[in-house]
C-alpha cells in the first residue's frame, strides 16, 4: 500500500493551508496543549506514587500496565466515532473525563486509586483525543489539499513540540508547587485543549455513492456499520499497529537503562547525559516535516519501513558504542524511527482502514502506551539475562522484525 498524493513540488504549503483554516489551527493549538499536559506529568508519576502515596518502586512500576487498557477502549470509542455525525463531540467528552481523572489523581490518598483512574478515565480521554486526527482526515477527504501527508505531519508536530516543552515545565512546576498541583494543572490543560474548538463542528465525512456499470446495480452503497466491523478489513490495520508496537517498544528500554549506562559505565557528566537525551526530540521535530515531504513522493508506508530500519541501527549503536559520539548518532537514528512512526503512522493507519478513520486513529494511537508496557516487560527480562549494554540488542532485533513485517504488509496491501 502506497499513501501518495500529487507532486510535492507543485502542492501548496502545509503551513499556509493550516494557517488558512480555523479547524487546522485549532487542532495544532489543542494538540500542543495536550502534549504539554501529558508530558509534564508522566515523568513525575513514579515519584508521586513513591513519595506522596508511599508505594514501593515495583508497585509504582506496575502502574504502566494500565496502558494495556488503551487499545481496547480505543477500539470501542473509535467504532462509536465512525457512527456519529460529528467527531468533536466525543473529543469534548473525553477531554472533560480526562480533566476529572487528573484532578482525581491529584487528590488520591491510596496507591490503588491512580490505577483505577488510569483505566477508567485516562484511557477514555486518550482514545477520545485521537478523534482530532480522524476529524483532520475527514477535512482532507472533504477538501483534498494536494499535501495531505504534510498537513497531517505538521499537525502532529504540535503534539511533539508539547512533549519537548512539557517535561521542562513539569520538572520546574512540580519542584516549586508540588506534584499534586502539577497533576491538577494537567487536568486544567485537558480542559484548555477544548477551548480552540468552541463553537466548531466538524461533520464526519461520508463518501457519496459511486456509480458502477453493472446492469443489475446502478449504485454502490456507502459503508455501513456491518462493513465497519468486517474482521478481514481490519487485519491490515491491526497488523500495522502491532508492528509499530514492536518497533517503538525499545524506547522504554532506552529510557530505563541508557541513563544508567551513561552514568555507571561510561562515567559521563550530567550535562552530557542530558544533552544526549535531549537531542532526540529536537531532531525528531526537524525530521517530521521532511518525512512528510518524502511521503508525498515515495509513500508513507515506505517511510515507516525506513524508520524501523533506522531504529534497528540506533539500538545497535547503543549496544556497541562506548563513546559520546556513538550515543549522539544512536539518538539521531532513533529520532528517524519516531519521526516516521509518530509523524506518518496515523496517516498509514487511516488509509489501511478508510471506511472507519475514527477507529483507525484511536487504534493506532493506542499502540504507543501499549508499546511502553511491552518494552518494560522485555527490558526487565532482558537486562537480567544480558546486562547493560547488551540489553539493547533486543530492541535491535525487534526493529528488524518490525521492518520485515512492514515490508510484507506493504506487499500484501499493494
Amino acid at each position: 500500500m502506497t499513501v501518495r498524493v500529487s507532486d510535492p513540488v507543485s502542492a501548496p504549503s502545509a503551513v499556509r493551508l493550516i494557517w488558512g483554516s480555523r479547524f487546522y489551527r485549532a487542532a495544532v493549538i489543542s494538540l500542543f496543549l495536550a502534549g504539554i499536559g501529558i508530558s509534564a506529568t508522566n515523568p513525575q508519576l513514579t515519584l508521586f506514587f513513591v513519595n506522596d502515596l508511599g508505594a514501593s518502586l515495583p508497585v509504582a512500576g506496575l502502574f504502566y500496565l494500565t496502558n494495556l487498557a488503551a487499545p481496547v477502549v480505543g477500539f470501542w470509542i473509535g467504532r462509536w466515532s465512525d457512527r456519529r455525525p460529528d467527531r468533536l463531540s466525543l473529543f469534548r467528552v473525553g477531554g472533560i473525563i480526562g480533566a476529572v481523572g487528573w484532578i482525581a489523581m491529584a487528590l488520591s490518598t491510596h496507591i490503588w486509586m491512580p490505577f483505577v483512574i488510569s483505566v477508567v478515565a485516562l484511557s477514555v480521554a486518550g482514545a477520545a483525543s485521537a478523534q482530532i486526527y480522524a476529524a483532520v482526515r475527514d477535512e482532507l477527504n472533504r477538501t483534498p489539499t494536494g499535501a495531505d501527508n504534510r498537513v497531517v505531519t505538521t499537525v502532529r508536530m504540535a503534539f511533539t513540540l508539547g512533549w519537548i516543552v512539557g517535561p521542562v515545565l513539569g520538572s520546574w512546576f512540580g519542584t516549586v508547587f508540588g506534584l499534586r498541583a502539577l497533576l491538577a494543572c494537567s487536568g486544567a490543560l485537558m480542559l484548555a485543549q477544548l477551548v480552540p474548538f468552541v463553537g466548531m463542528r466538524v461533520p464526519r465525512f461520508v463518501p457519496e455513492p459511486v456509480e458502477v456499470h453493472q446492469p443489475d446495480q446502478d449504485r454502490e452503497t456507502p459503508p455501513t456499520v456491518e462493513h465497519l466491523t468486517d474482521r478481514r478489513a481490519l487485519i491490515p490495520l491491526f497488523a500495522f499497529t502491532g508492528l509499530c508496537i514492536v518497533a517503538i517498544s525499545g524506547d522504554t528500554i532506552k529510557f530505563a537503562y541508557l541513563p544508567i549506562y551513561m552514568a555507571n559505565d561510561l562515567h559521563l557528566p550530567a550535562s552530557v547525559r542530558g544533552a544526549v537525551i535531549a537531542i532526540q526530540p529536537f531532531v525528531e521535530l526537524l525530521l517530521i516535516p521532511l518525512f512528510g515531504v518524502l511521503a508525498e513522493r515515495f509513500g508513507a508506508m515506505r517511510l515507516v519501513m525506513v524508520g524501523a530500519v533506522l531504529g534497528m541501527a540506533g539500538n545497535a549503536c547503543y549496544a556497541l558504542t562506548s563513546g559520546v559520539l556513538g550515543l549522539f548518532a544512536a539518538q539521531t537514528l532513533m529520532a528517524g524511527l519516531w519521526a516516521a512512526v509518530a509523524g506518518l503512522g496515523i496517516n498509514v493507519a487511516q488509509h489501511l482502514y478508510p471506511r472507519g478513520v475514527g477507529l483507525a486513529s484511536s487504534t493506532f494511537l493506542g499502540s504507543i502506551p501499549v508499546a511502553s508496557s511491552v518494552g518494560g516487560v522485555v527490558g526487565s527480562i532482558g537486562v537480567t539475562q544480558l546486562g547493560i549494554p547488551d540489553v539493547f540488542f533486543l530492541p535491535t532485533i525487534l526493529c528488524g522484525l518490525s521492518a520485515l513485517g512492514l515490508f510484507l504488509t506493504h506487499r500484501a496491501a499493494d
